[in-house]
This record gives C-alpha cells, structure tokens and sequence, in this order.
C-alpha cells in the first residue's frame, strides 16, 4: 500500500513539471500496466514455485504502482483542465463588466484600498464571460479627486453588484523568483482586477448564506475581536494568526526575525498546533466517556476520544483557512481514527503516505507551495528516523535529538526553497515551540469560547518576552547561513546524503553523508570569464531593476516598484534572485531618479544587501539618502563624465551634468541616471525615464557615446521618449521594454514600439518574456535567456505579440 501510495503523489508531482497538458485520451494507456499486474497477480496465486511467486508479486506490485502513478498524472491533469477552462476570455480584459458576486474570505485592508476575493454568481453585462473566482482590490482614485467616492467596509459573506475591470492572471517571472501565477492558480483566482467606480456598485446582502460564509463571518468576528483587544500592541497580528491563521496582519520586521531564527512554521496554524488540541479534546472526551459505564457499553472509550479529537481538528483546521500543514495533520488524525475504528492501526509512515495522497487529491496543486514541503519533509523525517531509535534516554534527551534530525533533514529543502538555513534555529525552537505549543495557543483559542480580554493580552505578553530572546539572536551576525541557489542534481545529492548521515546507528560510514551534502554548498552559479559582462533585466511588473554582473563585481541600476505600503520589488523580486544567483553584496547601486517605480524597492535592498558604492540623482532630503547617510555610508550624486573600469568592464555615467540638478524647471524624470556599459564585445545603455529633452541634450552633448548594441528604452516605450533622433543615434541590435502586465499607462505605446521595429531593432518585454538575461562575451550573440522559456508550466499566461487590447 506505501508503494502504491507514494507512486500517485509521484505521478501527480510530474504533472505539475508539465510545460503543456497531456491529452486526457492519453490516460487509457493505464489500462496496460494494469493489465500487466493482474498477470502478475495470477500468476503468483497459482504457481506452486516459491521463486516464481515472489518475481510475480513483485511484477505485480511495480505494474501497479506504474498504473496508480499514471492515474495520479492524469487525475492531477484532468483537475488542472477543467479549473483553467474556468478562464477569462482575452477580448475581455481591460473591459467594464457588471457582476454580482459574494465576498469569499477575509477582506484585507491595505494602504488606498481593500482586496478581497470574489465567488461569481452573475455576470450582467451581456455577452460577458467572467470566471468563477476573482481576486479584487477596491482602491480610492489614484489622483485624490476630491469627488472620489470612499471605499467602503467589505465584510466576509456579502453579497454586492460590481463593475469591475479584469485581467488574466499574469506575474513576474524571474530566476528563482515566487511563481505568482501558479499562487493563482491553486487559490482558484482565474482573474484579477479591480471595482472601477461606479454609482451602480452597492450592496445588495449583507449576509449570503453559504455553508462557507458562516466560516468566513466567524473567522472575521475573531480576527476582529483580537485586534480590538490587544489595540497596537506589536504581536497582535501573531495572536490573530494563531487563532484564525490569517498571517498578513504581521509586519515584515517580525517575519524577517521569524525567519532568520527558523520559527516561522509556529506563527501560523501548524500541524504541531493542531495535533496539541486535538490530543487536548480527546484526551478530555476519553476521560468524560470512561466516567459513564453506559456510554462505555455502546462504545469503547478510545474510539469515543478518537472522533472528538478528529472533530477537534476538523473545526480547527476550518479557523485556520485550510492551509496545508493543518490539512496534512487532519487527514494524518483522521486516517489514524479509521483504522483504531476498524482495528487496523496501521503503521507511521502508513499513515503520513495516506495523508499526503489525500492532500494531493483534494489540492493537486499544494506541493506548489513551499509549505507542502516543509511540513510533509519535517514530519517525514521524524518517521524515517524513527521514535525508538531518536528517542532514546531522557524525553529532553529525545527532543533535542529529534530537533537536531529535522534541522539537518531539511537543509537539501530550505537551500532548494529559500538559499538560508537559521544557524540559531535549534535554539530558538528548544525554546518557542513549547512556550507558543503550551501557553500562547491555549490561551488564545480559550479567548475564543471565553470572553475574556485578559486571555489574549497573557497571550500577547507571554510571546512578547519570547520575542526578546528572539530579537536577540535574529541579531547575532552568525544567525543566518545564506548561500546561492544549489542545482537540481545538488539537491538530489543533499538527500540522499541527509537519509545516509540519520541512518539507524550501526550502518557503516554514517559520517559519509557529509560528502553527498557538500555539493550543495560548494557548487556555485558561473560568473562570466573576464573580460565579460552579462545584463539582466529583470521582470518586476511596471518598473525598472537591471544587474549589471562581471566576473568579479555586481551592479544594480535601479530597484523596482514599491507595491504597497508592505512590500516592494526590492524585498520580493530582486533580493531573493541576487541571493540565489550567488550575489552576496553589491559593489554598486544606481537610483536612476525618485520616481517609485525606479526607486521602491532600495530601502530593502539596502537593509538586506551590503552595498559598497551608492549613487543616484535624488534629492538631498529624500529618505533613501536620510537612510544611507544615517548609517554611516556615502552616498554620490550621478554626474556625467564618471567613469570606472571593473574587470576589464568600461562603465561611464553620461547623465545628469551638474547644471540639471539647479535648473528647477527639469522633471525628476530627465534627471534620470544614464549608464553606458561596454568591452570588446558589445555595450549596453540604460537610460531610465529620460524624456525627448534629454535625448536632444545627449545626443547634441556626445551622440557618438550613445551607441549600444543593447538598449534598455526609455520610460518603458512612453510616448515622450524615444525620439527618432534617439533611436538613430543608438542604433541598438536590441531594444528591451519593461511595462508592466496591463498597466495603466499603455506602455509601451504601439507608435514606439513600431518606430523601434520600423528601424529594424529586435524588440523584447519583460512582461511578455519574462526577464531577460544578455550576455557579452567574445564571439556570442544577444540572444536573450528568456526566463518564461527556461522553465515552462503548464498555467504560464504568455500574451502573443499584438494580442492585448489598448487601453481606455
């Protein structure tokens, strides 16, 4: 049955690899191994000879793991089409629809806005074809008109009439980056959008009705009790997620702390959490049950105690949202309670391989999530190095070797997940996991059924004194091993050095395992040779970030956009990829200008990244300046006639000139930074948001200098830059336009891109490619890596050429 088991989440984990979908006819080919285990199975029922029936039984049960994982292909393929034909049409994005629909989860609150996901229940505008499921933001007008209608309080389970203005779902695709859209995906979100304003928005119920909409008001009602009660105390977003598993509430500082001393898997619903309350209630029913000699009679005590505590979790697990590690601790308890039922226990590992087959047929999309990983690996390697073995001697003996078996056991998956492993973490587990396990959690989830403020403010307090040990060692320099992203063959490497090293004591050259983990770490990405360079433009939506790379420095010129008042593309773009292309600090970062799209993202790359050298053309006063200055560090203005030479690499600033930065009449735009990077092979420019004036003033000033093979356009292909003088004075090979998907500017302009394709430039997007990686070495071509063709999935959105509609 293990075998069986494991060789479905195997077929279901090679479907989501897929760059297409198979033909669902495909799937009749199971019928042959199938065929071929029943063979099999005949054979071994009623051949006499010994060794005949065990190669038959063999023969049988590796046919039908090959048909089982076949059927798991497919199963997870027919789920995969049938929820992407749930789509929204291209000749329907950018268009006003009206819908009527129900708010399906826990509104979020967000700087200008709300967001909020919508259930479909009628579409109005006819012809419309909008799919069931939406992801929504309700913003205030983005020009503070002072007609603009206020967005209203949206609560879980109403019903409202909304025109709404949809796109397909589409994010950035970059090395290493979070894959967006198979997020999407797996949350049901076949389309995002927002409420466009309009008087025919209104609310139509304040209550629905639907079996989840008594979840969701519930969720709500609790979230909103813990944060009025604990006011704006620091941890109050800690507390609501523990109670109710909804993390956004929490600040980035405090998710930087938690993970940097590996205890991030507490500040949620975890399975550790769910199995506590469980045992809890079980525990309690037993002894109640065993108390009444007649209940004991119409059934056994033990099973009386086993159905509570799957109840238990059950209704837990419904407060947590259903995420994956309390999915996987439900179904681990409620398989457990089946065979108690039926006699039939059954075996650990049994019952972790049941849990994982039945995560993967509810959600075959759930081992897309870091999370599966994590929890199904942690408890995976509890098993493998078994109770009776790790446990050995004193429980507080057994506790800190099983700590000690899951930090190594994950390390192959953290580097392959995140490229950091938390040096502190034994530490900072030995202590949380029972104080969060045993004090916080009960506290909190009596505040539930108790009205008692005074339970969640010890709660809140209890944690606070454990977020100062934890603040401690986030601290210390060693607290964090970070490191590149390790290849695929590494990783296979690192496992099966982690099973040899936890191996059961007695096999020979257990300390072997150490050499099988040593390729994660000393196998490192290729630089370019020297004498090279090598550009990438990154995809961060509406907005500019490129790393300049040579064989011995990096150079990033500009930050992305900042998103919201939580997160930008600094943090979750371009940090993590620097990091797991081995970038473990920059030898230079450029600003271009003040704008948000060029600039969001450099307060967290200064806080995350050590930068040695900062230039830009901001203003004195502006905070990334404060920021820099404040810590100790220079900071140049960008000043045309600066040149530097790295590694045989010519790099030279050709704008702004000193006078720019007194004439008051210049936009921040023309103040862009201008850089020019070039060898023997090649050169590439990146001009920022310079508009037509500054071309003109480039181009009179030096217009021999300009000349690049490639081309980064300027303001994303708007239709105040790019001139034709412009052009012909750069006569770039390649032309790369950064726009975000859809965005509401209408870059690039098609007039731009046809005057770029007119004069025979090769033309890429970001938002169509994906990032974009050119390499400059003797004897190569700029032909791009394109990062949506690396790694193809199934789900990628990818807009043809001349495909998207313009906007209003």
């Amino acid at each position: 049955m293990r075998c069986l088991l494991l060789a479905f989440a195997l077929g279901v984990l090679a479907l989501q690899q897929q760059a297409e979908l198979p033909s669902t006819a495909r799937a009749v080919w199971i019928a042959l191994p199938l065929a071929i285990a029943l063979l099999f199975y005949a054979i071994a029922v009623r051949d006499a000879t010994v060794w005949r029936r065990r190669a038959a039984h063999y023969g049988a049960l590796l046919s039908a793991a090959v048909a089982i994982g076949l059927g798991g292909f497919f199963y997870a393929a027919w789920r995969a089409e049938a929820r992407l034909a749930d789509e929204l049409p291209g000749a329907w994005e950018g268009r006003d629809v009206e819908i009527v629909g129900v708010i399906d989860e826990l509104p979020q609150a967000q700087e200008r806005g709300t967001r909020f996901a919508l259930a479909v229940e009628q579409v109005l505008t006819p012809g419309a074809v909008v799919p069931s499921r939406l992801s929504l933001g309700w913003y205030a007008s983005w020009r503070d008109e002072p007609h603009a209608a206020d967005v209203p309080e949206l609560h879980a389970g109403e019903r409202w009439n909304l025109t709404v203005r949809l796109k397909r779902p589409h994010g950035t695709v970059n090395p290493q980056g979070f894959d967006v859209e198979a997020w999407l995906l797996e949350n049901e979100f076949r389309a995002t959008g927002y409420v466009r304003d309009n008087d025919a928005n209104r609310r139509l119920d304040a209550f629905a009705g639907r079996p989840d909409d008594y979840v969701g008001r519930l969720r709500e009602a609790i979230r909103t009790r813990i944060l009025t009660a604990l006011g704006g105390r620091p941890y109050a977003g800690v507390i609501a997620a523990l109670a109710i598993g909804d993390e956004r509430a929490i600040p980035n500082e405090q998710w930087r702390i938690f993970f940097r001393t590996g205890i991030g898997h507490l500040i949620s619903i975890s399975g550790l959490h769910v199995t506590a309350f469980a045992t809890l209630i079980g525990g309690v029913a037993f002894w109640l049950w065993r108390r009444s000699h007649r209940l004991t009679l119409v059934l056994p005590a033990r099973k009386a105690a086993a159905v509570a505590g799957v109840v238990a979790a059950f209704v837990y697990v419904l407060l947590a949202g259903f995420q994956v590690p309390a999915q996987r601790t439900l179904y681990m308890l409620t398989v457990a309670a089946i065979g108690l039922w039926l006699g039939r226990p059954g075996t650990a590992s049994t019952v972790w391989l049941w849990a994982l087959a039945v995560v993967l047929a509810w959600d075959p999309w759930a081992m897309l999530a870091p999370g599966f990983w994590l929890s199904f690996g942690a408890v995976g390697v509890l098993l493998y190095t078994g109770v009776g073995r790790v446990g050995t001697g004193s429980s507080l003996g057994a506790a800190a070797r099983a700590q000690w078996a899951v930090t190594v056991g994950l390390v192959p998956l953290m580097l392959m997940l995140f490229q950091q492993i938390s040096l502190v973490s034994p530490l900072a587990n030995a202590v949380a996991i029972p104080v969060v396990t045993f004090i916080v959690v009960p506290l909190t989830l009596a505040s539930i059924v108790l009205p008692w403020d005074l339970l969640l403010i010890a709660a809140h307090q209890v944690f606070a004194w454990l977020a100062l040990l934890l603040e401690a060692l986030s601290a210390l320099p060693a607290a964090v091993w970070q490191q590149h992203a390790p290849p695929v063959w590494a990783i296979v490497a690192g496992v099966i050095g982690v099973l040899w090293l936890l191996a059961p004591r007695g096999l020979p050259g257990r300390a072997l395992g150490i050499a099988w983990l040593l390729p994660l770490f000393v196998v490192v990405p290729l630089l370019p040779p020297p004498g090279a360079f090598r550009v990438t433009v990154l995809d961060v939506g509406q907005g500019l970030a490129v790393l300049v790379q040579t064989h011995g420095h990096a150079l990033l010129y500009d930050t992305g956009p900042r998103f919201t008042e939580s997160a930008d593309a600094g943090e979750r773009i371009i940090a993590p990829m620097l990091r797991a292309t081995g970038v473990e600090r920059l030898d230079g970062m450029i600003v271009s200008h003040q704008d948000t799209d060029h600039s969001g993202g450099a307060l967290s790359l200064l806080q995350s990244v050590p930068v040695t050298w900062f230039a830009s053309s901001l203003p004195g006063d502006n905070v990334i300046i404060r920021t820099r200055v404040e810590g100790g560090e220079t900071s140049e203005r960008c000043t045309a006639g600066r040149r530097w030479q790295w590694d045989g690499i010519e790099f030279a600033l050709l704008h702004p000139v000193e006078a720019n930065y007194v004439n008051p009449k210049l936009k921040p735009n023309d103040l862009s930074c201008v850089l020019r990077v070039s060898n023997a092979a090649g050169s590439a420019l990146l001009t920022g948001d310079i508009e037509a004036r500054t071309e003109a003033d480039l181009i009179r000033r030096d217009g021999a200098a300009l000349h690049a093979n490639l081309l980064v356009v300027p303001h994303h292909g708007s239709r105040t830059s790019s001139t034709p003088a412009f052009i012909a004075a750069v006569a770039p090979d390649v032309a790369v336009f950064t726009p975000g998907y859809r965005n509401r500017f209408g870059h690039p302009r098609p007039e731009i891109v046809a005057r770029y394709v007119g004069a025979g430039i090769r033309t890429y997007r970001t938002d169509y490619e994906g990032a974009l990686t050119f390499a400059f070495e003797p004897g190569g071509t700029l032909a791009p890596r394109r990062e949506r063709d690396v790694d193809p999935r199934y789900w990628r959105d990818t807009p043809r050429r001349g495909e998207l509609r313009p906007l209003d």
